[in-house]
């Protein structure tokens, strides 16, 4: 049998992605499909981590003229909601999980340190990050970036709600470019709005591997994994 090309990921998942079609909060069919490609990575002897957005529950200070920095704790503590959403599902799928929190929030989940979150990874345990980083002015996308050069992730897969990048927002622009290659240097460059300056910097900085795919098919998970061409691979 294939080895799998990473030992330990972290995977991002856009609230958005969350979504149900019914009410707009929660899709647990999905997250069940999910957590079942989660479930056979770890059966596949590799580690894994999550941190996910917000989208799902609250799009920010859009068009409501709100402080920025309270818009934002509005954001983390809604995906403290989806992370405890998550941990219930793999939960009942079999595995063996925990939400860890930037901020302490003792009867909800455990606080986060990296060496705690290792412990939990090398034990088996999917590691669902909550709370993004607990400060105002960071995208989930650099949460993500940030966790993953603290706990030695091999790989990030950004789950999108697009299936790779592109030069341009290919719904408007026929001529939109798809990348399937990029380098970090690439992305800021080219002002690709894919990924925010600071998780790019990070990344590039930690010279961390990262996927930019479509969760239209949870499988891709896999398939990023065991080393399949899958969406956009960004690299230094």
């Amino acid at each position: 049998m294939k080895k799998p090309k990473y030992q330990r990921i972290l995977l991002k998942l856009s609230g958005e992605a969350l979504a149900s079609g019914q009410d707009g909060i929660l899709n647990f069919d999905f997250i069940k499909e999910v957590a079942t490609q989660i479930k056979r990575c770890l059966n596949a002897g590799v580690q894994v981590a999550v941190i996910v957005g917000a989208g799902n529950i609250w799009r920010g200070r859009q068009g409501t003229g709100m402080d920025q920095c309270r818009a934002d704790h509005m954001g983390m503590l809604a995906t403290v909601v989806n992370s405890l959403a998550l941990e219930d599902v793999f939960i009942r799928e079999g595995m063996k999980a925990r939400v860890m929190t930037s901020v302490e929030m003792k009867a909800f989940a455990d606080t986060y340190t990296a060496r705690d979150a290792i412990r939990a990874l090398e034990a088996g345990e999917v590691v669902i990050f909550g709370g993004g980083l607990g400060l105002p002015f960071f995208s989930t996308d650099t949460a993500a970036a940030l966790r993953a050069a603290e706990i030695g992730a091999d790989c990030i897969l950004f789950s999108k709600n697009i299936d790779a990048i592109y030069s341009a927002d290919p719904k408007k622009d026929p001529n939109a470019v798809r990348y399937t290659d990029l380098t970090y240097a690439e992305i800021l460059d080219k002002n690709l709005r894919a990924l925010d300056l600071s998780a790019s910097t990070i990344c590039m900085d930690n010279n961390i591997n990262s996927y930019a795919f479509g969760l239209a098919d949870p499988e891709n998970i896999w398939r990023v994994v065991m080393g399949e061409s899958v969406g956009t691979a960004i690299h230094n």
